[in-house]
């Protein structure tokens, strides 16, 4: 909103309204409004606080079910919990990013729009446990379908209107790029939207999957936006585009503001998220949260690197089709104690508190070792 300001009375004199105004001077800043979406954001989530949480508890009653076949202490520790806390970080995300980010923007409106369809599909799901008092909400077939459907039209509105640079092959937008190859392009042709649909969906689900400890989630989110945010500046920007030698997609860097506005509101809810967590994110959060950064990846063209930079989540989704396929090859056998891999650690005698800052750290050294790939050519 704040840059449209700028953007019209940069044009000229309207009005009689001054042209030069200081404050909206400095909107044509990216790295300006980056970091104003970010504590924009965080404040939102700050006013929300307690009174948010309390509501919540209020109309939850008993909060979010928690699994009797898993960790014992859970059940005693985490009861009564209350579940949604996804709506104060999209509370936050969509406020910081609406205030501070070019609205005329393509990629802005595409990621919001999955961030907005997964987060409902979220809330519909924990809206079925809290009220059904089960582990099970919506079936897992029918919220599959429903982010394929979602992520196919958004890969598809970003081959059809995402802008052509110039000196860049036609074929980008239908094409993955690989890390460290600089003119490495695998061209898919329209199959590339079922690989966005993968890429979107199942970094949506992996994130779901790693938000099973208090704070576990969160800060690999923000750790993986903020690389984001730094590869969108990159990406989009034509000369650091060519010094680095990756692919220019223009209009890019407005994602910025996004990632910003995504840690801002991370921070916020890491304040109640941790331990002991006063509110879980549930799927409300980690769907949206998800899909947002991998709808980010196949725009700026590093789904690959996004498999880097979230390695985490990857390593977390890849235990559980371990776990499933392993158990129902050998009829009952297991690899792990238990699946996710955070929970298998816990049962090996780890600390809670252990497992969640170990992961952090395993998170921002994939996070350094993605922006490597950027240099590595």
């Amino acid at each position: 909103m704040f840059y449209l300001l700028y953007s019209y009375f940069a044009a000229g004199d309207h009005g009689g309204m001054p042209h030069y105004i200081p404050f909206l001077n400095l909107v044509r800043y990216l790295t300006f409004r980056t970091g104003m979406a970010l504590v924009t954001a965080g404040l939102v989530i700050v006013l929300m606080g307690s009174r948010f949480i309390d509501w919540m508890r209020a109309k939850q009653g008993r909060g979010q079910p928690i699994r009797k076949e898993g960790i014992e202490r859970h059940v005693i520790e985490k009861a009564g919990t209350p579940t949604m806390g996804g709506f104060m970080i999209l509370a936050g995300l969509f406020v910081g990013t609406l205030l501070w980010s070019d609205l005329t923007n393509l990629y802005v409106w595409v990621v919001l729009f999955v961030t907005t369809c997964y987060g409902v599909l979220g809330f519909l799901d924990d809206y079925a446990k809290v009220t059904k008092q089960t582990t099970a909400g919506v079936s897992s077939q029918m919220k599959l379908l429903i982010q394929f459907v979602v992520a196919g039209v958004a890969t598809f509105i970003l081959i059809l209107l995402g802008p052509h640079a110039p000196g860049e092959p036609s074929s980008l937008a239908t094409s993955v790029a690989f890390p460290v190859f600089k003119n490495l392009l695998v061209n898919l042709g329209w199959f590339y939207v079922v690989f966005g649909c993968v890429t979107i969906a199942g970094f949506s689900n992996a994130v779901n999957l790693t938000d099973g400890l208090d704070g576990l989630a969160i800060v690999p989110v923000m750790i993986a936006s903020a690389a984001f945010g730094l590869i969108a500046y990159l990406v989009g920007n034509a000369v650091f585009a060519q010094y680095l030698q990756v692919h220019f997609v223009p209009g890019l860097g407005e994602i910025a503001p996004l990632c910003g506005a995504m840690i801002g509101a991370g921070l916020g809810f890491l304040w109640y998220n941790a331990p002991p967590a006063k509110i879980f994110m549930g799927d409300t959060g980690s769907l949206a949260l998800g899909g947002a950064l991998g709808t980010m990846a196949v725009a700026a063209k590093h789904e690959i690197v996004l498999g880097i930079i979230g390695g985490l989540f990857v390593a977390e989704a890849l235990s559980v089709m371990i776990q499933v396929g392993y158990f129902k090859a050998t009829k009952g056998k297991r690899i792990f104690l238990m699946a996710p891999i955070h929970h298998h650690f816990e049962k090996l005698g780890w600390k809670e508190s252990t497992v969640v800052i170990r992961f952090w750290i395993i998170a921002f050294i994939l996070a350094l070792t993605g922006l490597a790939t950027l240099k590595l050519r």
